[in-house]
């Protein structure tokens, strides 16, 4: 089993990724492979509705991290997504990738254990959780908890590191991705399937 970590943040190994190291060693130590990628600092553009991808499964711009994530969301069991807080808000450029990931290939996460892991010096980071936790909700997939909400507070890697309550919630929150994907495994192997999904109703208000 393995669990993709995307860090958010344009720091490759700022507060984010010190939070999200935190969820990947327990994760580990629960025997669940966990991988971080880091989104960058290039630009990444937002979705412009083309709909291509509804033909491919892919992104018509292959000219930025999208593909990648989205090649290996389909290979990961479980995903957390990572990002520090830009007035009271995720990473401008994390919700560009995220809107074109789950445009694309949403429903081949159906099912996958998500969480979201929040970052900030002090505040906005309840709505930057609601924001994130939305992408799991439409897709179907189980939001993973900790013992709070998932988020650490400090300016740097260094404060958040003495953020104590903040670390033990990324290890809780390790620990329970861990669990969820060790009883879907044990499921499966019981015979429990997923349920059969309905056809897709989509109703227009306006005629």
């Amino acid at each position: 089993m393995r669990v993709l970590l995307i860090n958010g943040s344009p720091h490759p190994h700022g507060c984010t990724y010190t939070a999200l190291c935190e969820v990947a060693k327990a994760l580990e130590e629960n025997g669940v492979d966990a991988q971080i990628i880091s989104i960058g600092t290039k630009p990444i553009r937002g979705c412009i509705d083309c709909k291509k991808c509804k033909e491919t499964g892919w992104c018509v711009f292959d000219d930025d991290p999208v593909n990648t994530v989205i090649g290996e969301l389909r290979q990961a069991d479980g995903v957390v997504i990572g990002s520090p807080v830009y007035y009271a808000s995720a990473n401008g450029s994390l919700i560009s990738l995220l809107d074109r990931v789950f445009y694309a290939a949403g429903r081949d996460f159906c099912y996958k254990p998500g969480a979201a892991v929040i970052s900030a010096r002090r505040a906005g980071t309840t709505a930057t959780f609601d924001e994130l936790n939305k992408y799991f909700a439409i897709s179907q997939m189980p939001i993973v908890s900790s013992q709070y909400w998932n988020m650490v507070h400090g300016n740097t890697p260094d404060e958040v590191r003495q953020d104590l309550e903040g670390m033990q919630i990324m290890r809780t929150l390790g620990k329970n991705m861990a669990w969820l994907l060790h009883s879907i495994e044990a499921g499966r192997q019981s015979g429990v399937t997923p349920p059969p999904p309905e056809g897709k109703i989509a109703t227009n208000f306006i005629r």
